[in-house]
């Protein structure tokens, strides 16, 4: 039996569900739980093209979001007012709160965490809530409809933005959502994004004193360890780059690549650089529940895991000796404690 718990394999443009993955002891398979998108998000699959309901009054089609206005401070559901019926032409944004210039903007392909409002632009009403539910929404943006893909490409975390989309980049490939919206309708979110996912190591370089030397090899960092020194008795983990988003906490899921190192043999063990990773931080050994809670999405950490936080006996995924220390370099790539 493994004294870890190993992170399953996550290609970072894939759905968050298996950011939510709880992993079983010795490599199981995770558990799975439903994706965490808005409750109106449509199936991927088109219907046959939808037509407008007959009856309904046309809504005069605005290319501005003048009008529109939504009152309230980031981190609480804010109260949006539009001038109904109102429809807008393409989808458009405006940000009402900037994000933090040092973190990274969202692509087409990234993963976010959101607080979110949805209001039917014809009606005024809102249709969902986030912050209702009590919970933020967790998703990649790969798998929402095409407004919000639109209006949360470039965003970054702390940014609050307004998204107004037409009916062609929300639900009318899905025939809508009746009652609460119809095809044609459009649609008006408001938007806090609290932390967008990184394919790489983003932040402010540090320089730390280390008890092995770091460098780079094929674009991965790569490590150095004098095999004749004696390692260090207590854990060591200190980032080498600073990220600028939230710092992952002890009941997150953490996304992450990684390479391993012994230290007796001084040789690569481990290499998760090309194919990110994730899981439960709380499964992991001992060293990483330690070394990476409290660090900051975005940021490069070195972790030297003596026997009594990493393997106290043999493993042979990853292939240590019992008694080794261990050495990592881990990449957070993203957090996040919604399930």
């Amino acid at each position: 039996m493994h004294v870890t718990r190993r992170f399953s394999r996550l290609a970072l443009g894939a759905t968050a569900l298996l950011l939510s993955a709880t992993l079983a002891a010795c490599g199981g398979a995770p558990a799975e739980t439903p994706t965490p998108t808005p409750e109106a998000t449509p199936a991927e699959t088109a219907s046959a093209t939808p037509t407008p309901t007959p009856s309904r009054e046309p809504v005069p089609v605005s290319n501005t979001l003048d009008g529109i206005e939504v009152a309230g401070e980031p981190g609480a559901a804010p109260t949006v007012t539009v001038p109904t019926p109102f429809a807008i032409d393409e989808t458009r944004t405006r940000t009402l709160v900037e994000g933090q210039a040092d973190a990274p903007a969202a692509e087409a392909d990234s993963i976010v965490e959101v607080h979110y409002v949805g209001v039917n632009a014809r009606t005024g009403e809102t249709f969902d809530s986030s912050w209702e539910k009590g919970q933020a929404a967790l998703f990649s943006l790969e798998q929402v409809v095409p407004g919000f893909t639109k209006g949360l490409t470039g965003t970054r975390a702390g940014q609050r933005v307004l998204i107004v989309m037409p009916g062609t980049d929300g639900y009318d490939s899905s025939g809508g959502n009746p009652p609460a919206i119809e095809v044609g309708d459009s649609l008006v979110f408001v938007a806090d994004v609290l932390a967008v996912s990184t394919k790489q190591a983003v932040g402010a370089a540090e320089s730390p004193e280390l008890p092995v030397t770091l460098g780079e090899e094929d674009g991965k960092p790569a490590v150095t360890i004098d095999t004749a020194a004696t390692p260090p008795a207590e854990l060591v983990a200190v980032p080498v780059i600073k990220g600028a988003q939230r710092a992952v906490g002890p009941e997150d899921y953490v996304m992450a690549n990684y390479r391993t190192y012994s230290w007796k043999t001084g040789e690569l063990i481990e290499d998760k650089f090309d194919m990110p990773m994730a899981g439960e931080i709380a499964k992991t050994i001992e060293a990483w529940k330690q070394g990476i809670v409290g660090q900051t999405i975005g940021s490069r950490v070195v972790i030297v895991a003596p026997p009594k936080v990493g393997y106290d006996k043999s493993s042979f995924n990853p292939p240590v000796e019992e008694g080794d220390t261990v050495v990592y370099v881990v990449d957070i790539l993203f957090s996040s404690a919604v399930a």
